[in-house]
Formats: structure tokens, sequence, C-alpha cells
């Protein structure tokens, strides 16, 4: 009868597995340890002479009949197996970067920092604010039930997170609205009220703070510039009412402008995010928020897979300036511009704005702001809107024929600034 012995060597351990069939079943280690396996195989008992290649663990391929040239045999013309197995090649760093066999030590770690937002007013305007995704369903009943607040009528409700113990909470500016009582529920289920520190209408980020009698616990941002394209990522929020709620995925895209604003440039995440998402964190494997949830594609109001997050690089410094000044400005210049396939012009510029102050005028092509190659409309104006008002920007421009280099004063945006 023939036999099949397989020598297989994985992580540095040798397995020797005999079926009297002569079938052979491989997987598992290997391939998620990230080693390579080397495998023999040899067809013996008849004096048939076998073949021994190396492989990749996961492939389980049966590799028969000749001796490879120059290889050592027995007297049955068997090839002789080394007693010392071949070192696995180190795989480069990014190969290793597998996501955790589980998500709840990430999940313990970083909880109990996430915040669900309700919001209500004090008289009725006599209009329902039940989600229309809800209504209808069983879910319409527990979100009543879980939303009212005496004689008051909530509502609003969505995410925040704690990023100071002193009880600094980030939210999404529209959670918040222009509705007066704002309650937040803690992880542990305890109900403070909170108050706004201030908002910012353009990067839709608010900033509301409760007091506690003791630290409370926060996270930490992360580096959203560090997020690659497939990088696992962890949501928190309240989606639908339902507290203390996580999902995962992976990074799906980067940059992505959807339209909203001058200071588009989402991250694009797969994780399933909800209505009651909004203001939520998202975190890397390492527990740091690298994006706070905002808003989702959907056909009919659930989670398609297709999410949105403003990046940490994008809300931590309006964070920042908003607890510092209770208001976060933006820079402007008071121009038009035509994007066109290969160039982005300016189309007008305000009379008395800052971009004539500065010599700008219609017409001119932006080649360059400080140095960076100006690639489209959208992302000349994130560069202005960043920048802090009454600061200085260099603007390469074409006139005519030749280029002009001009050093633009930044005005600070008005309220009913278009984008």
């Amino acid at each position: 009868m023939n036999r099949v012995v397989l020598s297989a060597f994985v992580g540095g351990a040798t397995a020797a597995i005999v079926t009297a069939a002569g079938i052979f079943v491989f997987g598992g280690y290997a391939a998620l340890s990230g080693q390579s396996a080397r495998a023999t195989y040899i067809k013996s008992e008849n004096g048939t002479s076998a073949e021994r290649q190396s492989g990749m663990g996961v492939s389980g391929r049966l590799l028969t009949e000749r001796p490879i040239a120059g290889e050592s045999t027995d007297a049955k013309g068997i090839p002789i197996q080394s007693a010392v197995p071949e070192a696995a090649p180190a795989l480069p760093p990014l190969l290793v970067k597998y996501g955790p066999l589980s998500f709840a030590p990430l999940v313990r770690q970083v909880i109990p920092a996430v915040v669900n937002i309700a919001t209500s007013q004090s008289v009725s305007d006599g209009h329902d604010h039940t989600p229309p995704q809800i209504r209808g369903t069983p879910l319409e009943k527990r979100y009543h039930d879980r939303m009212k607040r005496a004689s008051e009528d909530m509502v609003g409700a969505g995410s925040g997170f704690i990023v100071d113990p002193t009880g600094i909470i980030v939210t999404n500016r529209h959670v918040i609205g222009d509705n007066g009582r704002v309650v937040v529920s803690l992880s542990n289920g305890l109900e403070l009220p909170a108050h706004l520190l201030g908002a910012d209408p353009l990067s839709d980020i608010a900033v509301i703070k409760v007091d506690s009698s003791e630290p409370l616990p926060y996270v930490t941002w992360g580096d959203s510039r560090q997020t690659d394209i497939g990088d696992w990522i962890l949501v928190a929020g309240n989606p639908f009412g339902f507290g203390s709620s996580v999902t995962a995925g992976i990074v799906s895209a980067v940059g992505r402008d959807l339209g909203i604003g001058s200071l588009d440039d989402f991250i694009q995440l797969d994780a399933p995010i909800n209505p009651g998402n909004s203001g939520g964190p998202a975190f890397n494997m390492r527990g740091q928020v690298v994006a706070m949830n905002a808003a989702i594609v959907t056909p009919a109001g659930g989670s398609v897979g297709i999410g949105f997050g403003i990046p940490s690089e994008i809300v931590a410094p309006i964070v920042a300036e908003i607890e510092k000044t209770g208001r976060a400005e933006h820079g402007w210049l008071g121009i038009t511009l035509d994007d066109s396939d290969t160039n982005v012009g300016i189309a007008t510029v305000d009379p008395g704005g800052p971009a004539q102050k500065s010599g700008l005028r219609g017409g001119d092509i932006v080649r360059q702001v400080d140095g960076t190659s100006v690639t489209s409309a959208r992302m000349l104006l994130r560069s202005i809107a960043a920048a802090r008002p009454g600061t200085d920007l260099t603007f390469m421009v074409r006139r005519g024929h030749g280029d002009l280099t001009l050093v633009v004063h930044i005005g600070a945006r008005p309220a009913e600034a278009d984008d």
C-alpha cells in the first residue's frame, strides 16, 4: 500500500502526518502566525521516489514524482531529509500588523470614556422627533422610553468621548444642536448635566463639560496621519440609544471630500455606524482616537458599511482652541475659485477682502501655497480655512505669462461666509 508521509517545519517544530489513503490536510498555524512552512512529501513502500519542495504552508499542494537534481538519496532513491530546517524569512513590519484575536481588552480599556448624549427642550414644539428609520419598528417604543425626561421631549441623541479627567467631552456640533439641555450618560449609568464650552459649525465639532466629584476615565488622541487604508478600527457609541456599543472594521479610504465644507478630509470606515453613533470615537488598535464619527451613506437609514469620521489631526487642535477661547477661528480670503482639470484659478475677489489687499486678482492661477503644489480647489480651501487668522501664506500664482510670489495675509472667516 502506498503511504504519504508529510514532514513539515512550522515555526521551527517538526510534524509528521501519515494517512492510509494518502490524503493530507494542512493549514492553520503557519498561516495564522505568518510563518512559512517547508514540507516534504514521500511516496514510499513500493520504492517509488518522491519530490520535495519548499513552499508556503497555506497552499497545501502535493508535490510528487522525481528527486530534485543534485539532492542526496538513499539506496531506494528516496531523498534524505536534512535534520536542520531552513529559517523562515523575516516578514516586513507591515505584514505582521495583524488585528487582535479579540477586541475585548481594547474595549475594556476605552469604553469607560465613551458617553451617550441626549439633548432636550423644555416645551414641546408639537413635532415628532423620532428618527424616521425606527418609526414603526420595535425600537420606536424603546427610543421613547429611554429618551423622555419628565415633561421634556428628548429631541436628539448621540455619542461623545471624554478627553480630560476634569470632564471635557468632544462630540459633533449637530448632536448638540441649538437645544437648551444636554444630559450625558456615563458608561457606569451615571447621568450628569453638561454645559457647552463652544462649537464650530464649519468643522461640526462641539466641546461640552460635565462636573464630577471624581476624575473621569478619558482617552487620548492618536495621529490620524499615520492611519493607513486597511488598518483595523474600533468604533464606539450610542446607536439607536443602545449605549456602550462597539463595532469593528477597517479604514476603507482617507482624504474623502463629501462636499460638506471647506475642511472636508474624511476617513472612510466600513465599521457599522448607525444613527446615534455621531460624535463617537474611532480608535486605532492602541486605543487612541484617530477620528470622530460624523456621517454615513445610507439608502434606508441604517449602516451599509460606508461611514465617515473627521480625522484627529483636524479635531484635536480645534478642541484645544475651543477649550481655550470658547470658539474656533478659521482663515478666510474672500475669493471664489474656478477648478478645472489642469489648474485652480481665482474667479472673483471680494472688494476690500484679505485677498484683494494682498494683491490677488481674478484670473490668477494658484500654483503653490507655502511651497506645496495646489492640485484642486478643495485642497486650496482647506489650506486657507486651516490657517490661523492673522498669519501669512506665500502664494505662487501664474498671471498672464509669468509667475508671481505674493505674501497673502489671512483674515478671519465671517460667520455668514460661504465655503
